[in-house]
């Protein structure tokens, strides 16, 4: 039976952490919100998964994955479950927490992001919070990343360089390659220069999408472009 994943179908959010890790492994997955309403998706469906009544254990956002009988909210615990059962992660409980606690930390700084343009409420228009935005944006672009690729480039460094964890290829590796992806598009000129500076870092990020599965992925339809609905936005100003 395919995982079930449960995202938005037009944007390139936290779901698409998950959506690598899958591609990544060769899994068999269907994309709900992206299937036709006669196959059982689309839109509605997603919605109606949200607002179903009798779940128990209902999530608060997306994404979802469903696995069977067992569903799984927040990117960081889908991808601690997938990660053992698509072979992303190294066995032992040690480096599965490890993997998990990098995870987390490229979570810290997904929301840092979507917070440059959003500083205030996320239900507010980046037109009316832009002063706000324009100041977090530069702290975000000072500090944060700076320390961010620093600790990142720290890891690489410890671990031989070509991997988070062990010596092979892990979902925090993928999900670093995303989150780089990511403050590319919003932040050229300021990811590019810190990239510049973290030559391990800079490394992965070349690395990653050299990989079969992954360069066909990105390659095809299914990869949606950056776009500023999702996460990382382009706003020019932002970028210094």
């Amino acid at each position: 039976m395919p995982y079930e994943l449960h995202d938005w179908p037009t944007i390139l959010g936290r779901g698409e952490f998950v959506r690598l890790a899958l591609e990544e492994a060769g899994a068999a997955y269907v994309d709900v919100a992206r299937c036709d309403e006669a196959e059982g998706g689309g839109l509605g469906a997603l919605v109606a998964r949200l607002q179903d009544p009798t779940v128990a254990r209902p999530s608060f956002a997306l994404p979802v994955l469903k696995d069977g009988t067992v569903t799984i909210g927040q990117t960081a615990a889908i991808l601690l479950y997938l990660g053992p059962r698509l072979g992303l992660v190294p066995q032992s409980e040690a480096d599965r927490l490890w993997t998990h606690q990098i995870q987390l930390t490229v979570a810290d700084m997904v929301t840092e992001a979507h917070d440059t343009h959003h500083p205030i409420a996320v239900g507010l228009a980046y037109e009316d919070q832009r002063p706000e935005a324009l100041r977090r944006a530069e702290h975000f672009r000072r500090e944060r990343i700076p320390e961010f690729f620093a600790w990142f480039e720290h890891l690489l460094a410890r671990n031989g360089g070509r991997h988070l964890v062990g010596r092979a290829l892990t979902y925090a590796d993928l999900s670093l390659f995303q989150l780089v992806e990511g403050l590319l598009y919003a932040f050229p000129r300021a990811a590019r220069a810190e990239l510049r500076e973290s030559p391990h870092l800079s490394a992965l990020h070349a690395a990653v999408p050299a990989r079969p599965r992954i360069a066909a992925y990105l390659a095809g339809p299914r990869r949606i472009p950056f776009n500023e609905d999702g996460i990382f936005r382009r706003y020019p100003e932002l970028d210094g």
